[in-house]
């Protein structure tokens, strides 16, 4: 198809939503490893699961082997609020770079969340009001999943408790407004209200908190309140699962227009946005169809891909959760204030993790003011003030098309924007003021932390 006939904007029409789920892990030769029960060391049964999580999302999380999840009528209906999202090509982005490469990306900011975490919030509160259960709590980092989850729970009448990292908290009270409007409670963590909370100050009274560290406060609540579950916006396979319409509908779009990418990027953190813009393009890779590069961008200060160790570990600080086995700094590593808060997690999913461990995906690490300076440079030629964490993928988008400036190649780029920026405007402001910084955690920090991983029969 010729190049003045390819839109700006390329919008599907409701027919050409999903209509199922995409599970990665049916195409997988080298399964991701099994949550381990860190009492016994086993793998998690349905059962002990199923007293943290709703039943229907245990056997999403569980299976292996089913290729489609149907999506329900429900959750299909609610999607058409703001989905199928466009595919856009950045042809002023292109020209301001002078790159022959052609550079597209899938918008997923066109909703109240401002990102992507809204296409699992509404599936794992669906089966939460399907099992009659009262309400769900969960961690939030920037606070797009609490918003996410905040909203659909709102929708369905559900009772919604956010623990938001301390950090984030302070940092984006706008974010967390949103959350308590849509009826939600919102709590900095870690606090005292949990004995986990407790805990983890008595040892860092000045502690800016993590994920690790919500996650152990949320699911501590969950599982002492009766008719409540918890619920989590990334790394899990059923929130990879979920966020698969991000892709499918991708490929889709570039599909009608005969558009093959060379390079695929996207920001990782926990793996959601990342797994779900990848899978159907994985899926080929896996199936021996087509091959591309596919490029995991995590922030310096929290480089779990490209600097942790691939083991089992604690998916929360309090190490009250399973085990999984991934990329991991550990546990107990905190991360410094980075304002990229969705990307403030100690470990990556297993699915991520086993397809980047066989070689299926490349990472890179980069450090903040470089990701603001191509946040900036995206907004002024885009006209989209990018969140934090999509600027992570903007940053190698950029630098992927200046290599083919370089050499002249004519390579075809697709990278994930998550969200949008315009609750992260104090960063912003540190940026353009000149105070933002720059900080790598040394190897002594990463090995400290990594040393007390926690002994698995069989593990390195």
């Amino acid at each position: 198809m010729s190049e003045n006939k390819i839109p700006y904007k390329i919008y599907l029409n409701e027919e050409e939503m999903p209509k199922a789920w995409y599970n990665l892990r049916a195409d997988m030769k080298n399964k991701p490893a099994p949550l381990l029960n860190p009492g016994t060391g086993q793998p998690l049964t349905a059962e002990e699961m199923s007293g943290i999580f709703c039943e229907e999302l245990v056997a999403q999380e569980l299976d292996n082997d089913t290729k489609f999840f149907e999506i329900p009528d429900e959750i299909r209906e609610f999607y058409k609020m703001y989905r199928p999202s466009p595919v856009v090509r950045a042809y002023c982005l292109e020209k301001a770079l002078g790159t022959p490469a052609k550079i597209y990306y899938k918008f997923e900011g066109n909703n109240t969340s401002g990102s992507h975490k809204l296409n699992s919030a509404i599936a794992q509160a669906y089966y939460a009001k399907k099992q009659g259960l009262k309400g769900v709590t969960t961690e939030t980092g920037a606070g797009q999943w609490g918003t996410a989850l905040s909203m659909a729970c709102a929708y369905l009448g559900l009772d919604c408790k956010v623990y938001m990292v301390k950090v984030s908290y302070e940092q984006k009270p706008f974010r967390r407004e949103v959350m308590r409007t849509y009826g939600a409670s919102v709590t900095p963590s870690p606090s005292n209200t949990t004995n986990v909370g407790r805990k983890i100050l008595e040892e860092f009274p000045d502690t800016t908190g993590s994920l690790g560290c919500a996650i152990s406060e949320a699911v501590e609540v969950a599982v002492s309140n009766e008719g409540y579950r918890y619920v989590l916006g990334s790394v899990l396979n059923q929130v990879l699962l979920h966020q698969s319409v991000i892709g499918l509908e991708t490929k889709t779009a570039l599909d009608k227009y005969g558009i093959k990418p060379d390079i695929i990027i996207g920001c990782a953190g926990g793996g959601s946005n990342l797994g779900g813009l990848i899978a159907p393009f994985m899926g080929e890779k896996l199936r021996g169809e087509a091959d591309y590069r596919i490029i995991a961008v995590e922030p310096a200060s929290c480089p779990s891909f490209t600097r942790g160790t691939y083991a089992y570990d604690f998916c929360d600080t309090g190490m009250i959760c399973p085990l999984a086995k991934m990329y991991t700094l550990g546990s107990s590593f905190i991360p410094s204030a980075n304002h990229a808060g969705g990307l403030r997690f100690h470990g990556m999913s297993t699915v991520l993790s086993q397809l980047y461990h066989d070689g299926l995906m490349e990472a890179t690490s980069v450090e903040q003011t470089s990701v603001f300076e191509a946040a900036e440079q995206f907004a002024r030629t885009e006209g989209i003030l990018p969140a934090p964490e999509s600027s992570h993928a903007i940053r190698v988008a950029i630098d992927e098309a200046l290599k083919c400036k370089e050499t002249g190649e004519e390579k075809t780029i697709v990278f994930g924007l998550t969200g949008t920026g315009y609750f992260d405007l104090v960063a912003y402001q540190q940026f353009n003021d000149g105070k933002m910084t720059d900080y790598i955690p040394t190897d002594e920090e990463i090995a400290a932390s990594v040393a007390k991983l926690p002994q698995v029969p069989g593990q390195e």
